[in-house]
Parts: structure tokens; sequence; C-alpha cells
């Protein structure tokens, strides 16, 4: 959770011009339950318009400062940080997903080349798996099994773009937003933004330019629906835009330099992302006393929202106040149930506190979080944390076959899931997923055998 914006997997990406590809740059996968759930509902009426379902779709961070999004592996939406922090309203970054999600139901498989290059997107997604981990314990070691074991997993060539493909998506993202009777406006705009990058070298262009080549046509076209449309003019609702702008100013102080949130910032403005910007960036100077000011203060204007009290307990807990951070958890959590992410957090510092009263409370919050994602690996870890203090080694062995599984540590899943079977006996749902375990590490490692086969 970014509120936990740490490096989660690194991947080093041969740039494509022939200039860069002696450099590789990197790129940070990252969690944060606001940043997801904004554009998860930003992306819901369109997925719905689409026919496809919005639980099934992804919504995967990159932290880069280029503007790129991009579909991969089927329903996975990836967008640069760039992209959010350089767009204006929130109709630019709805009008780019729904040009992504006009991908998705046109059955394209597409690539960023800057973004993938030569991973395979069963690759990506296998590292993808360790993101709760490194986000929530701020290790990036915590991943570190989960991007070893997706890379040994088949390696599948992304397509790239063709221009007929953008040529439909575009077509159908019109159709989407009419549909929802939303403005086409934000996807022109955002192709103003980008204005004339493809009369620009390849190493100086956006992403977005190279793996979506604009062409006059369509920028026509989209212009064009926009003149006919009677939705062009439709305002964005007003908590939508506030929502916009608290995302922009999180993940810019979060990945900038507290010293340029300060200034992009300024004490003068009072506005709620000015103040959560700031406080932002006080944590991370550090100035825990004066971060926690401010976020009581924007707690105290808006006492449940769960994002306030869960940047309020990341504070405390990484400041060595683990059992301080557990009631702004929990009020989190209160606020939004469904949340794997906090649920992650408030798990987590009710282990650290070594209490031994709070074992049963994390186990039930970290169930909770595995069932809601279920490949989140770091999730399962802690789980196993919780049922080995209080005593429950069966469970233990449980959770940690899942989480080995998830890692791509094959031997050390088949073990715990043997251990878990002996402890628990052979009945009921877990012993069934027992079964699906061991099954699946023997398929796996028959499937790397083969590939390393000389025949």
């Amino acid at each position: 959770m970014f509120t936990r914006i740490f490096l989660l997997v690194t991947i080093l990406i041969a740039l494509v011009s022939p200039s860069a590809e002696a450099q590789q740059s990197k790129r940070q996968f990252i969690r944060d339950a606001e940043v997801e759930n904004t554009i998860r509902d930003f992306g819901t009426p369109i997925f719905q318009a689409a026919g496809l379902d919005p639980q099934a779709i992804r919504i995967l961070l990159i932290n880069d400062p280029t503007l790129n999004a991009f579909v991969a592996g089927g329903q996975n939406i990836f967008f640069h940080t760039g992209l959010i922090i350089r767009s204006e309203n929130p109709g630019q970054l709805i009008g780019v997903m729904a040009h992504e999600t006009g991908h998705i139901a046109g059955g394209h498989l597409i690539r960023s080349t800057d973004a993938v290059a030569a991973a395979s997107t069963e690759a990506i997604l296998a590292m993808l798996l360790g993101a709760a981990a490194g986000a929530v314990s701020g290790n990036g070691q915590a991943a570190a099994g989960v991007m070893m074991g997706g890379q040994e997993l088949a390696m599948r060539n992304l397509l790239a773009f063709s221009r007929s493909q953008e040529q439909q998506a575009d077509q159908m993202a019109m159709r989407f937003l009419d549909d929802t009777h939303w403005s086409a406006k934000g996807l022109l705009e955002f192709f103003n933004i980008l204005g004339d990058q493809e009369l620009l070298v390849a190493a100086r262009q956006d992403p977005y330019v190279r793996t979506h080549p604009l062409t006059r046509d369509r920028i026509a076209f989209v212009r064009e629906h926009v003149e006919k449309s009677s939705f062009s003019n439709q305002p964005w609702p007003e908590d939508w835009v506030e929502r916009h702008r608290r995302i922009k100013a999180k993940l810019f102080a979060f990945i900038e330099p507290p010293v340029k949130t300060m200034m992009r910032y300024k004490e003068s403005d009072t506005s709620i992302e000015a103040r959560y910007a700031r406080a932002v960036a006080l944590y991370r100077k550090p100035d825990i006393d004066a971060a926690l000011s401010l976020i009581d203060g924007l707690i105290a204007e808006r006492p449940k929202d769960p994002y306030f009290w869960e940047l309020k307990g990341q504070m405390l807990f990484e400041n060595g106040k683990g059992r301080d951070a557990i009631e702004p958890y929990r009020k989190a959590v209160e606020y939004l149930p469904n949340s794997a992410l906090l649920r992650i957090g408030l798990g987590q510092a009710e282990i650290e506190t070594d209490d031994p009263a709070m074992l049963a409370d994390a186990a039930a919050n970290l169930t909770i979080a595995v069932r809601l994602e279920p490949e989140d690996s770091f999730a399962w870890q802690q789980l196993a944390i919780a049922f080995g203090r209080d005593g429950k080694e069966g469970m233990a062995s449980y959770a940690l076959a899942e989480h080995f599984l998830l890692a791509g540590k094959l031997p050390e899943a088949n073990y715990h899931a043997n251990k878990a079977e002996q402890l628990l006996g052979h009945q009921g749902s877990i012993w069934l997923r027992i079964q699906d375990i061991k099954a699946q590490a023997i398929q796996v490692k028959a499937s790397r055998d083969r590939d390393k086969s000389p025949w």
C-alpha cells in the first residue's frame, strides 16, 4: 500500500533506439489502495459499457515519469505514474482508459515497448504477485522470489500495436463514452498534450506515442466525435475532480523529493490535496510531528476517510509506534472493509506488537486479505506468521505452502503442503486446496524440466 510506495519489483528494460540500447531504465511496480480504487471507480462504467466484469480488470501502477498506459496479459491495465500526475482532469484519465478498454474488448494483446520490452506477460504478472510484499514491508527482497519464479515461466512475446487496432480502439472508446454519457474531450486533450511528439526522435518521445502511434486521421476522428457528441460538455462530478487531484498530489509527494513537494504545494495552499501532499512530504522528510498534525487536521474534516486514517497508521508504524498505529489502521478498515491492502497493513501492525492477544485478529484480517487477493504472496507469509505465533502450526504450513507456490519456490511449497496435510487431516476445503498446491508444484516443475531439455 503506498501509502507505501516502496520498490516492489525492478525490471531492467532496454530502450528501443540504438543510441539508448546501452542504457537501462528501472521501472518499479507500486501499490496504493487509494490510487487503484480511484482509477477503478473512474473506469467501472467504461468496463460495464464494454461488457466486461469490472472486478476482472486489474489496475497496475508503474513508477515511471513518462506518459504511458497499456494493456497486457488479457485484462490488465498498466498506468505510468507520469501519466496520472500529468493528467489535468478525470476526463483525460478516463479517455485513456476508454481507449485501453477498447483494446481489451477488441481482443488485442498489446505491448508497450519501453514498459515490457523483452519480458513476457507471464513473467511480468508473476512478478506483480509480490507487489504487496514490498509495498507493505518496504523491503525489496520480499518480492525477489516472485520475480525469479516469474522469469522462469513461458516466454511469449507480446504483440505490438497496429494502426488498425488503434483506430478500432478509438472507435470503441467513443462508443463506450457515449454509452456512459461522458465526454470524449479528455482523450482529445490527452492527444493534444502529446502534441507533435511523432516528429521527435524515438529517444525523446513519450512511450505512449511509440506504442500508440498517433495519426492525423485518429486525432481528426476523435475531434469530430467531440464536436458532434451531445455529451461533450458534460461536467465531471465534483467529488471525482477532487479525487483526481488527491491521487495526483499523493503520487507526486511520494515519488518526488520532499522539497519539490513543498515548493509545488505551498503552505499558503489550504486545499485538501495540498495539505495531503505536504503531510506525505513531512513524513518522508522526516518531521513526524508536523506530518501527524497535518493528517490529524484532515481527519478532523473527513473523519470517515479511510485513506487519511491509513496514512496516519503508516506514519506511526514506520516511526516505531506500532501499537499506536493499530487504531488508525482499524479505522481505515472500518471505513473500507473490502480493501486487501488496508487489511494487510492492519494485520502486519498487529503482528509486530508481539502481543499474543492480537494474533487472532491479525489472522482474521489477513485471511480476508488473501480471500480478496489470493495471489498476494506477502499476505500469505504474514498470515503464516500470525498462525505460527498463535500455535496453529498446520494452518501456518498451509499459508506458507501458498506463499512459496506464488514465489516459485516449489520444493518449499510441496514440503509445507505435505506438512499441512499431515497436521490438518484429510477433510475439508483446505485439504482440497492442499492437493491443488501439490499438483501445481508438480506441473510447474515438469514444465520447467521440459524447457531445460535440449530436445
